[in-house]
Order: structure tokens, then C-alpha cells, then sequence
């Protein structure tokens, strides 16, 4: 639900958008808590920005989960996509 290309043709997917919307968090919200602008989120939601090192890590502490959890390199799975064996 995430990924993108961002500046440098470096590609940063991330589950921002899955996490906060499971929790009931507002970009707004998000934003707050983290200390930048709410713009930022949906750019981060959306590709269009890579997050520095500190603000990944910062938003995996937010989340409570590894930093993996909400970054990769390589596209998540789409939740639903793998067939169900039995």
C-alpha cells in the first residue's frame, strides 16, 4: 500500500499507512507526535519522500515494532495475496 519512487531513484516501501490506520492514528496526529508536518506523512505514505535514518527510527518507536517492520527495499506482500493452502 506503500513504495514509490523517491528523490536519488533510491526506492523506500513502508507500511506507514497500514500501522496508523490500524491504530486509529490521524496523519495529523502522527505528524505531531514525531514533530514534522503532516504533508510529511503522506509524502512518506506515498513514496514521494524517503525518511532520514533518525525520523525511520523514531516512526518504528512510535509504532512499537522493528524498524523493518514498517521499511524495506523490496515491496511488502499485499495482505490477502498468498493462497491459502488446505
Amino acid at each position: 500500500m506503500s513504495g514509490g519512487r523517491a528523490m536519488g531513484g533510491e526506492t523506500v516501501y513502508n507500511r506507514i499507512a497500514v500501522l496508523r490506520v490500524e491504530r486509529g492514528v490521524s496523519r495529523r496526529q502522527l505528524a505531531e507526535a514525531l514533530g514534522v508536518h503532516y504533508q510529511t506523512i503522506g509524502y512518506l505514505e506515498r513514496g514521494e519522500y524517503s525518511p532520514s535514518l533518525h525520523l525511520a527510527l523514531r516512526i518504528a518507536e512510535y509504532f512499537e515494532v522493528p524498524v523493518e517492520v514498517v521499511f524495506s527495499t523490496t515491496p511488502f506482500p499485499r495482505i490477502g495475496s498468498t493462497p491459502r493452502s488446505g
